[in-house]
């Protein structure tokens, strides 16, 4: 009875890709790894790891996805990541979400009762709902950012400023080439 080889990992199927490509066996490793690495931040980002740490921290008694929606407001609200500036209705908050629209609404009515969000009418359209973000959602938005920023300061406390800065520069390098792979639809 010949014994059957074991099917070919997936790990060894890239890292033979790797090779193949022209990336040495130490450059493949790091892409191995570094990929790794990105899932299980990935999957912290996903899970929501970081804010829920914060709010915990600041006591704001929000659940992540009251979190996200919140700051999905005021992206929409401030134009980050749109072509510009817009009021934030409830199908906007689904779509930057991508969430149900009756999911989105329930979450939009949480944060009006929490007194986060208002909704109030239109400019453009005086039929349409508008969700606006509060003072008091400001308030909470600075101190999630002091938090935040305080844990990012301790993180690169010890880290040599020439590393903090290809860190960045490389970062960025990536991302755009992500982009440029990966194009979104918005």
């Amino acid at each position: 009875m010949t014994s059957a080889k074991p099917p070919h990992h997936h790990h060894d199927r890239i890292k033979d890709s790797l090779g193949a490509a022209g990336f040495s066996p130490d450059a493949a490793a790091a892409l191995l790894a570094l990929d790794a690495d990105m899932f299980h931040h990935m999957r912290r980002v996903m899970k929501g790891d970081v804010p829920q740490s914060l709010m915990q921290e600041l006591g704001a008694g929000l659940e992540v996805t009251q979190f996200h929606a919140l700051t999905a407001i005021l992206r929409i609200q401030n134009g980050y990541g749109r072509p510009g500036p817009q009021e934030a209705t409830v199908g906007l908050l689904a779509e930057e979400l991508n969430l149900d629209p009756s999911r989105a609404s329930r979450i939009a009515a949480d944060l009006v009762e929490r007194g986060l969000v208002a909704r109030t009418v239109s400019q453009e359209d005086g039929r349409r709902s508008v969700l606006q973000a509060t003072e008091a959602a400001g308030v909470l938005i600075e101190a999630f950012l002091g938090a935040k920023w305080q844990r990012t300061m301790k993180l690169f406390a010890t880290w040599p400023e020439a590393d903090i800065v290809a860190f960045a520069e490389l970062f960025g390098r990536y991302l755009d080439g992500m982009r440029e792979q990966y194009p979104g639809q918005g």
